[in-house]
């Protein structure tokens, strides 16, 4: 009966060690995506120093919380509130290899919602009263489709009354469908922005102070229509086979962003449209959807989220000339770059990939902490670190690249308190 009991513990505890490496091997997993995204690992030995912290701190979760675990833990607690109280000490390095991201995929949404419909409130049949139209259309169930749908039945604007007034950062996503092929006559489905809240009804060749957006699931082209109140018409036509009814790609989601002049539109996960100066007017716009097919058929509507976006942080680099950021962060006294650094790095790393002539110095800079000779070696080494990730992980020549430091030399205020250290704490990209 012993060896029995024995023996049960044996497998017991290896279950418990199993599920809690599963589990550990699962959250350093979901780390590294959120920092790199979905990556492939790369074997240049210059950008080891990297990822290598947050891989020991996540498995140090799920270990013994022995004297060693625990000290380790107060360290992570630590780097978070200073760059180092000992300066003094070598700055540390590491041996892990990190993750190249290959995403291209960089829409994000608002965070703050204004206004989502799904339609499941209304009665098949009904029109949204929220909607105002000079065309027709009713609520519908389709097969095989989840969820109640806007099907737009006739040709003309659709105007949410909900969508108004549109700040200068916001997204709109929705998803949208059609049940036939409309041949690749006419201009297809149209997001019409209009500072003229009386024209959202017409035509683009009846307006001025307009932008519009074209998706033809016909012709499987995206179009694009600038129509300044002065100064010259833009218009672009870009393919688009992710919407494209003769391959049955009939359903598709829509993902519009703007900040500020720029707009950029994706169609499921595919940038297709990055327009700085497609907001030319300083005034307000409204918005409306708009369908102008040849042929009979129906499109359909649902999932509607409008919210309220950031600012376009990441190119005023090149608006600017100079972008400082506090969002790169690195464990205590060392140059490896945390792992939620991840997301302004990518970031920066597309404004460059979008802009290939641009050079940029990288200067890193501390708080007053420790001593000012080990503190501006260690802001040096920060600004190092940066043109590695950009270059190893992104793709970056490095050529285009310089780096400086400035240690704590010049601080944003009197390194007072934590929250000055931390805004002192940051790298500064000038445009070269």
């Amino acid at each position: 009966m012993k060896k029995i009991v024995i023996l049960i513990g044996l497998v017991v505890f290896n279950f418990s060690a199993n599920a809690q490496e599963t589990v550990a091997g699962k959250v350093l997993k979901n780390a590294k995506d959120k920092t790199y995204q979905r990556g492939e690992q790369k074997g240049d030995e210059t950008v080891e120093n990297v990822l290598t912290k947050a891989e020991d701190k996540i498995k140090n979760i799920f270990k013994k919380k022995d004297k060693k675990s625990k000290e380790a833990t107060e360290q992570t607690e630590e780097s978070t509130t200073s760059d180092a109280e000992n300066n003094n000490q070598p700055t540390k390095t590491s041996t892990k290899k990190g993750v190249k991201s290959n995403s291209k995929f960089d829409f994000e949404a608002g965070e703050k919602e204004l206004y989502f419909d799904n339609f499941e409130r209304l009665n098949t049949g009904d029109f949204p009263a929220e909607f105002n139209t000079n065309a027709s259309g009713e609520i519908v169930h389709l097969d095989h489709q989840e969820g109640k749908r806007l099907s737009m039945t006739k040709n003309g604007a659709f105007i949410p009354d909900n969508i108004k007034k549109l700040p200068e950062n916001f997204t709109l996503e929705f998803e949208v469908g059609i049940n036939a092929d409309p041949t690749n006559n006419y201009r297809g489905f149209g997001l019409n922005f209009t500072t003229e809240p009386d024209n959202l009804m017409l035509e683009r060749f009846f307006s001025k102070g307009i932008s519009l957006i074209y998706l033809h699931p016909g012709a499987a082209t995206c179009s694009v229509s600038i129509i300044p109140t002065s100064g010259t018409e833009i218009n672009n036509e870009i393919k688009m086979p992710q919407w494209n009814v003769t391959e049955n790609n009939n359903f598709v989601k829509v993902s519009l962003w703007r900040q500020k002049g720029r707009l950029r539109v994706y169609v499921n996960e595919d940038k297709l449209v990055d327009v700085p100066r497609f907001f030319t007017e300083n005034k307000s716009y409204d918005f409306a959807f708009f369908r102008s097919f040849f042929d009979e058929c129906e499109v359909y509507l649902t999932n509607i989220r409008y919210a309220v976006a950031g600012e376009d942080t990441r190119n005023k680099l090149i608006t600017e000339g100079r972008f400082v950021t506090n969002g790169i962060l690195f464990d205590v006294n060392s140059d490896n770059i945390k792992p939620e650094s991840g997301t302004i790095l990518k970031e920066m790393a597309t404004t460059l990939q979008e802009n290939p002539t641009v050079r940029v110095k990288i200067i890193g800079h501390t708080d007053s902490d420790g001593a000012d000779a080990a503190n501006l070696t260690l802001s040096k080494k920060r600004a190092a670190a940066v043109k590695t990730a950009l270059s190893s992980f992104y793709g970056i020549d490095s050529t285009r690249i310089e780096t400086d430091g400035k240690g704590e030399s010049q601080p944003l205020n009197k390194n007072a308190s934590a929250t000055e250290k931390a805004q002192n704490r940051r790298v500064e990209f000038i445009k070269l």
